[in-house]
């Protein structure tokens, strides 16, 4: 047992109130989260959630399942995911609980499952959370006082901007205008709340969470709307969270979107500089454009991939006391600093104090880096099959490969956390990745698709 079946990249996720997330469902998954803590001598697991509609029915079935089994809960309402991997340690829990669905649309939701060191658990521990919540109930229930008790965690929000402050002291941002774009989630509060403390003039976005409007054309998915206000106010910078609010996507004062990639070079430059990049490896993974593995050679440093997923990332940094990792979609972690989270405002704070100390624009600290093209195509699928299984797809596939041999490469893989496959192709002819990018996908969508594209 070293896979689980349903949990994906990112712990449990799909359409709300269905499947595994069928409140019955989330009631059982909680009993196992409540026997896992206790398997480990844990009397006490950390909730939070994000605000959208479903978040608090599901959050009100994992609470019930874990005080069935004996185990208190601290709730802590809505908090971004980092929020409470941040606060977990001093919680007295031995497990965290984040009822989310991060990025996705709003009729999805999602759980993760985080260990006490607030790290996503191991596969493994996840393959026996899913066989727990298949196990009848048992013979002899807690009863009476041995029923678990739930409590409400007091100024979570404030603690969490606190403890990010902490982490960058004397930072100061005064004289800065930065547009920030909360994706209508869980840093609606924390975000402009932790900008304007350190002084800067904040004009927020989409920090009105009502419960149907998380990332709705908003967030680090669609990062444009960010920029145009950076464009239009006059800013000095912007930033896109997701969700949940471990993603960041920026743009500089001209408007120019700075993906993950961006960030990790500037970041991963000025470490280098000053000779604190262990090693000199900055972390991505497989889907990292080609052209920051150039820019970092150029510096004399050097890229390491992971497969897809910030849980590969942190591993890999923890592995080896590696400083900085991350992807494009704005996942960054600057390993021990913030004991291995991905946090979206630590980003922020980052890149912002970069700006801060080096006196240039995000797009100057950040002009070096020269990505290939690049074609990402996000095609809708009703099942996922092994690709193996489909000669055609794996035919286009071998075709691509061929044409592109020594000057570009193919990534195709499905989504861990969407009915989506994911078909990434990269090389130095624009013409010809788009070609073979579009000629996969088309067979995918022939075989497997459900009958229409999102955006990419």
């Amino acid at each position: 047992m070293t896979r689980p079946r349903h949990f994906g990249t990112d712990g449990l996720r799909g359409v709300a109130n269905t499947g595994m997330l069928a409140p019955e469902q989330v009631l059982a998954l909680g009993r196992a989260i409540g026997r896992l803590a206790s398997r480990e001598g844990g009397l006490r697991v950390a909730l939070a959630r994000d605000p959208r509609r479903s978040s608090p029915l599901l959050a009100a079935a994992v609470a019930a399942g874990i005080a069935a089994e004996g185990v208190d809960v601290l709730d802590l309402g809505v908090l971004p995911t980092p929020a409470l991997a941040a606060l977990l340690p001093a919680s007295g829990a031995m497990l965290g609980v984040v009822v989310s669905a991060s990025h996705n649309p709003m009729q999805d939701n999602g759980i993760k499952v985080l260990g006490q060191d607030g790290a996503k658990l191991a596969d493994s521990l996840e393959a026996w959370l899913e066989e727990e919540t298949a196990r009848p109930l048992p013979a002899q229930p807690p009863v009476g006082a041995a029923v678990g008790d739930v409590r409400v965690l007091e100024r979570p929000v404030e603690r969490y901007v606190e403890h990010v402050a902490s982490l960058f002291p004397g930072l100061d941002l005064r004289g800065l205008k930065i547009v920030v774009d909360c994706a209508n989630g869980a840093t609606s509060t924390a975000a402009p709340a932790l900008l304007g403390r350190l002084g800067a003039e904040v004009a927020a976005l989409c920090a009105e969470p009502d419960g149907l409007n998380i990332n709705d054309q908003c967030g680090a998915v669609h990062p444009e709307r960010m920029a145009r206000a950076v464009r239009e106010r006059s800013a000095d910078a912007g930033v896109a969270l997701d969700g949940d609010g471990d993603r960041a996507i920026f743009a500089s004062s001209d408007g120019s979107i700075q993906d993950g990639d961006r960030v990790l070079f500037a970041c991963g430059r000025r470490l280098f500089e000053q000779g604190r990049l262990r090693d000199g490896v900055v972390v991505g993974t497989v889907m990292t454009n080609f052209g920051l593995e150039l820019a970092l050679a150029q510096l004399g440093a050097r890229l390491v991939r992971t497969p897809v997923g910030d849980r590969h990332v942190a591993a890999a940094l923890r592995e080896n006391g590696w400083c900085l990792g991350g992807e494009p979609s704005g996942h960054i972690i600057f390993g021990g600093e913030n004991n291995f989270i991905g946090d979206g405002l630590v980003s922020a704070l980052k890149v912002f104090a970069l700006m801060r100390q080096s006196g240039a624009p995000l797009h100057a600290l950040t002009a070096a880096l020269q990505p290939v093209p690049q074609v990402l195509l996000n095609v809708a699928v009703e099942q996922k099959p092994p690709l193996e299984s489909l000669p055609a797809v794996m035919e286009r596939i071998a075709a691509a490969e061929r044409e592109l041999a020594g000057s570009g490469r193919v990534l195709v893989r499905y989504s861990g956390t969407e009915n989506l496959l994911r078909v990434m192709v990269e090389g130095r002819d624009g013409a010809l990745v788009e070609r073979s990018a579009a000629s996969i996908a088309q067979a995918v969508r022939e075989r497997i698709g459900a009958g229409g594209v999102p955006p990419s």
